[in-house]
């Protein structure tokens, strides 16, 4: 299990376990990782674990987030990464990660009624991810294991009807500053969980069936309709 371990000046103050999809890093005792340090934030920097990748978020604080002495906004972490945060420092331990910047740094951006853009998301479902955003890292494909896919279809724009099938483990979906929203798939089903959107005080989350999504992940049901960036889809189970 992937783990953060809390240090001061050498000396360890702690062990966090990642499991949940979501832990914040802050000042306030509020936080899953509570940082008593006039230097850190009140909330200070988001943790988004995704299957076997974590992501680490700046949430808009004065002294700023660094990943081995780089100063970052987003940032996919790997085994071993070293997160400055005021005069602590919090290592990443992970031996299965398999996130990396390239990978990171791409996702599927969707903007309503622009027919290459629309291409381009049924091309990325299909193949790869495309364009510079805050996103998860493209998981294994789940085609050669012959296991049936859920698809999604999209409900307007210019590729309206369109059936695109989820052929990988986790897909990143959303427009880049508007909203971003990863879709993986579990043994229980498939889930999706809310990445970026409005501020971290007013998150806008997804919308599934008219109803925003919340910062938990939502377990996906048969012909449900996900609103995301502007676009509406459906998605049908396997």
């Amino acid at each position: 299990m992937s783990k953060l371990v809390l240090s001061l000046n050498g000396v360890v103050q702690g062990d966090y376990p990642l499991t949940k999809e979501r832990m914040t890093i802050g000042r306030k005792a509020e936080n899953d990782i509570a940082v008593d340090n006039l230097a850190v934030s009140g909330k200070h920097a988001l943790i988004i674990t995704i299957l076997d990748d974590s992501f680490l978020e700046d949430l808009g604080s004065t002294n700023g987030t660094f990943v081995n002495g780089k100063v970052i906004k987003k940032h996919a972490l790997r085994n071993g990464d070293v997160i400055s945060i005021g005069k602590h420092e919090i290592r990443y331990v992970n031996e299965h990660a398999t996130a990396d910047d390239d990978e990171f740094e791409k996702t599927i951006i969707m903007r309503p009624g622009t027919a290459s853009a629309a291409a381009a998301l049924a091309k990325a479902i299909g193949q790869t991810s495309i364009g510079p955003s805050f996103g998860a890292a493209a998981s294994p494909s789940l085609q050669r294991t012959g296991s049936p896919l859920g698809r999604l279809s999209i409900l307007n724009g210019p590729v309206a009807g369109k059936q695109l099938e989820l052929i990988k483990a986790s897909i990143t979906l959303g427009k880049p500053g508007v909203q971003v929203a990863v879709i993986s798939r579990r043994p229980q089903g498939y889930f999706i969980t809310h990445i970026e959107g409005g501020t971290a005080e007013q998150p806008i989350y997804p919308v599934i069936n008219g109803q925003p999504i919340g910062a938990r992940s939502h377990q996906l049901r048969d012909r449900d309709v996900i609103e995301l960036a502007g676009i509406r889809m459906e998605f049908l189970a396997a």
